[in-house]
């Protein structure tokens, strides 16, 4: 925003006038509708879902080159914008140490920041000297009480190799030291993990580095099985868009909180591909919750499959939390946040809830799955849509391939089959459906153009 501002075409000039007479209106309301400037920040961050309050987004631009500017256009400076250049401060607000202040125009100097108490502030730790590790895909931050956090901060924070790195670095922690009690999953980026970085996976394929390729993909589903089965607890903290390996994460962690205001789903059919950091089997596992022990391999399994399926299949996202829970992507055992600065807070104190209440590590469990009759069953469906002109070629292709590792491929119900299996199953199919032309002509078509391609 401040280099656009700084530019001399049509464009800037009205963007210029327009946040100029936004600050100069916003200043002036001081001591009129409230008494300091974090209010009126907060309530056009809170009522208008502004990125930025007025003062804020003041202290982005530079107040003092734009104070300059505005008496260069004949505008009168507010009160509060006098006193500040005239005390010889330039920023409405600072942060020492991770303590934040705001300048105060009735004292003419900096006060505290009213913090709450439910909410936690990573940069505010990492100015804190809290930072335990760092890469450029991630940083490991001591959230204090015991609690550690694993923060992404790659483009749209895609899962790579740095982010599975660091997750693993703070597992290790929790694992050595006594000291930690869990890990929190979270960051305050724009969304929690839009997914893998596909780009990296197309050019290994590309490239014929099939062994580079699998190992990257049995790297994931290593650390979101180590954790599901940390001996403590894991609580992931997802919020706005939660795709592909960002819902994988969430559903690898044993507890999850999320934002109300969630977008999550498994979208990989619209790349091309198929979940393969566990996806598959977590939803897998989660509709087939509930069901007695001594039932599951006589029972028909195949229509609990349904939704595992659909979900997958149609790369379903959910337009909330809520709907989240009713799509198995969430458990009723997780929380839901609605307001999102609580969300760290919130999954911090859950951290803690478990450890004290003698937090036990969930064991690996034993599946029954259908096996060939219940592979069979799908296919008879996705082969009529198919004909039937719904579906492509490709895309039956990739629904037959869902379909086996969903039924637990060449298995039978009365057999009971590990994780390891089902994620076997994932990590094969995924390496096939990335080395056929058509799924690389999707990821390269969504790369250039950032929709998906049906071929």
């Amino acid at each position: 925003a401040a280099e656009l501002l700084r530019q001399d075409d049509r464009a800037s000039q009205f963007a210029w006038n327009v946040m100029r007479d936004s600050l100069i209106y916003s200043a002036n309301r001081i001591g009129e509708i409230c008494d300091d400037i974090v209010q009126i920040d907060n309530a056009m961050k809170w009522g208008y879902n502004w990125a930025l309050g007025p003062f804020e987004g003041w202290d982005a631009i530079g107040v003092k080159w734009s104070c300059e500017r505005m008496k260069k256009d004949g505008k009168k400076l507010p009160p509060i914008a006098e006193a500040l250049l005239a005390a010889g401060f330039e920023t409405f607000y600072k942060s020492e140490k991770g303590k934040r202040s705001f300048f105060d125009l009735q004292t003419k100097k900096y006060v505290p920041y009213p913090e709450d108490p439910k909410s936690v502030r990573l940069p505010a730790l990492k100015e804190a000297d809290r930072v335990l590790a760092h890469n450029d895909g991630a940083t490991l931050i001591d959230m204090g009480d015991g609690v550690l956090c694993c923060e992404f901060h790659t483009k749209m924070n895609a899962v790579d190799d740095e982010i599975m790195n660091m997750m693993n670095q703070g597992l290790d922690l929790l694992e050595k030291d006594d000291k930690w009690v869990g890990m929190v999953l979270g960051n305050h980026g724009e969304n929690f993990c839009a997914g893998a970085n596909v780009f990296l996976l197309l050019m290994g394929a590309q490239q014929g580095a099939w062994d580079q390729v699998e190992a990257s993909v049995k790297k994931f589903q290593d650390v979101c099985m180590r954790l599901k089965y940390s001996p403590k607890p894991v609580v992931a903290a997802p919020f706005a868009m939660t795709l592909g390996g960002g819902a994988e994460i969430s559903m690898g962690a044993d507890r999850i909180v999320a934002h109300a205001d969630l977008f999550m789903g498994l979208v990989e059919v619209g790349v091309g591909l198929l979940p393969a950091g566990g996806g598959n089997k977590e939803l897998l596992v989660r509709n087939l919750e509930g069901i007695p022990e001594n039932v599951r391999s006589s029972i028909n399994l195949t229509p609990y499959l349904q939704n595992a399926f659909e979900c997958i299949g149609m790369a379903k996202v959910s337009m909330s939390a809520h709907e989240a829970t009713s799509s198995r992507f969430l458990r009723l055992s997780d929380k839901i946040v609605p307001n999102k600065e609580h969300l760290l807070g919130t999954a911090k104190r859950t951290v803690q809830a478990m450890s004290l209440e003698g937090y036990v590590a969930p064991q690996p469990r034993k599946l029954h799955l259908p096996g060939d009759p219940g592979y069979a069953t799908f296919r008879m469906v996705i082969d009529s849509m198919c004909k039937q002109h719904q579906i492509t070629e490709h895309e039956q292709v990739m629904a037959s391939k869902i379909a086996y590792v969903l039924t637990g491929g060449r298995t039978s119900q009365n057999v009971a089959v590990s994780e390891q299996h089902i994620l076997d199953l994932e990590r094969e199919a995924f390496c096939f459906l990335l080395g056929t032309p058509k799924t690389q002509e999707r990821i390269q078509h969504f790369l250039m153009k950032g929709k998906p391609l049906r071929n």
